[in-house]
């Protein structure tokens, strides 16, 4: 089913890429768009980064340009927002693919003031600020789609209290876009991947903690009930272009869980 996203425009923030021997979630997600028919801007605060993936969507004959910005910053938001307009005509698809942690991050009594003001400022309310900024547009024209990537640590956890605290905000920071929106055509829906083999996560996780890179995938392995092995980022990809398609237009409010059947077991 090719040319699922023909003819839209389509912004991907986080669309860069961690250094690793895999592929990140937002790199993926560019990928999948553009190969599905999508003209796509691809945002990051690494402009370098952002320009690889948009490179690599040219090389495969896709329509891609990239764009610096800093989320956490209102005025950055409203250029992503216009560099859009200017330079796909348009914005049919938000996909809010940043989410970092670690850096003082932990349970309650060791989490720093800095880690939480950090980390909630790019997980939470940089997310806002970009549906602020791209918002009024879709109202406008009467349709669109947003998809923020959440995560498990939104309903599990109790290690990395700022992570689990903003993912949690991220959810009903869906559903309620969701309900404000509806009335104007506008869906926003969000993925909640689970464990994942990517850079940020296997990588960042082993460096963390000094420990060796396929210790550390051979262990988060052993978690996941569907098949005792990690998804990759192209699931977190084709699940969130399903809710960005036209064949999810009667879907929003939703948070999807690609996570291999770990949610199924809270509780």
């Amino acid at each position: 089913m090719a040319g699922r996203l023909a003819g839209k425009a389509a912004v991907v923030v986080g669309a860069g890429q961690t250094p690793g021997e895999t592929i990140g979630n937002g790199r993926a997600i560019a990928l999948l768009f553009a190969r599905e028919g999508a003209r796509v801007l691809c945002v990051d605060r690494d402009e370098a980064r952002a320009a690889e993936t948009a490179a690599m969507i040219g090389e495969e004959g896709g329509e891609a340009s990239a764009f610096a910005a800093d989320i956490r910053k209102a005025q950055a938001c409203e250029a992503v927002a216009a560099a859009c307009r200017e330079q796909l005509g348009g914005l049919d698809i938000l996909v809010q693919n940043v989410g970092i942690g670690g850096g003082g991050d932990g349970p309650a009594h060791r989490l720093t003031e800095e880690a939480f003001d950090r980390i909630l400022a790019v997980n939470l309310k940089g997310a806002w600020l970009m549906s602020r900024a791209v918002l009024p547009g879709m109202r406008e024209q009467g349709s669109g789609a947003i998809v923020f990537t959440s995560s498990l640590a939104g309903i599990a956890g109790g290690n990395q209290v700022a992570y689990e605290v903003s993912k949690a905000g991220v959810n009903r920071l869906t559903t309620s876009i969701a309900q404000a929106n509806a009335g104007k055509g506008v869906r926003c829906n969000a993925v909640a991947p689970g464990l994942m083999d990517t850079p940020m996560a296997v990588a960042g996780i082993a460096q963390a903690r000094g420990e060796d890179q396929e210790a550390v995938r051979q262990a988060r392995n052993a978690r996941v009930p569907l098949g005792g092995k990690m998804g990759t980022a192209w699931d977190t990809a084709w699940a969130t272009l399903f809710l960005a398609s036209d064949e999810a237009r009667f879907i929003t409010g939703v948070v999807l869980p690609v996570d291999g059947g770990m949610s199924s077991r809270i509780g």
